[in-house]
């Protein structure tokens, strides 16, 4: 969280120190990838702990967008230098979704699954609805960025360096058709992003009334629970 040092406009050695853990703020996601790879060893597992395959799956989107997120995008913006010409654009909308929502949202699905899975612990899921929500959630999120928010944050920093912040701001620069073009694309990735979101509030609606539920687990059979 030193990072957020830079926002308190103070002298220049905390703005030393915030860019020093800004500099620092990746090398703990490397850990990451090995977090995401113990999840997806454990949902391919077999035996009862298939059954949460799809709250671990949720997790390893977790580990990618912290990645991602938090880690490359974050890092993209943070430096002093960088942080001068692209702090406020649309750069800082990319870390911001991909790191607020690709994070904790993924990871408070994920949890809410879990507590589901032990909740309804007898019950087989039907998961073809959730398994077409977690591609749409995480395709739809990425193309948000990829269509949009990225490519017009980096005309606005090209922007703010050539003529400067207030340019990069202005109505005059963000009404020009390619900006434009580019807001309306957005669209896509929302639309697979919202289409996500219904499709778990579906499967969750399903669990209590029966078409997210599909018999009795089988593992539980072998075991006679």
């Amino acid at each position: 969280m030193f990072h957020h040092l830079y926002f308190t406009g103070t002298r220049t050695v905390v703005m030393a120190l915030g860019g020093t853990f800004s500099a620092l703020e990746l090398m703990p996601l490397v850990l990451i990838g090995h977090e995401a790879h113990q999840n997806l060893t454990r949902a391919r597992a077999p035996g009862w702990v298939r059954a949460y395959r799809w709250p671990l799956l949720f997790f390893v989107a977790v580990a990618f967008w912290n990645l991602v997120g938090a880690g490359l995008f974050g890092f993209l913006i943070n430096p002093p230098i960088a942080l001068y010409y692209m702090q406020g654009l649309n750069t800082t909308s990319v870390h911001g979704h991909t790191a607020l929502f690709g994070v904790y949202g993924m990871l408070g699905i994920g949890l809410s699954l879990f507590s589901l899975r032990i909740l309804y612990i007898r019950a087989r899921w039907d998961v073809s609805a959730l398994r077409l929500s977690f591609w749409a959630i995480n395709i739809g999120l990425a193309l948000m960025v990829l269509l949009s928010l990225l490519p017009v944050g980096l005309m606005q920093t090209w922007a703010s360096v050539e003529h400067g912040m207030w340019y990069a701001r202005s109505a005059e620069f963000m009404q020009t058709p390619a900006l434009d073009t580019f807001r309306w694309l957005r669209v896509i990735g929302d639309t697979g992003f919202a289409a996500g979101l219904l499709g778990v509030g579906w499967f969750v609606v399903g669990l209590r009334f029966g078409w997210s539920r599909d018999g009795v687990r089988e593992d539980l059979r072998e075991r006679g629970g």
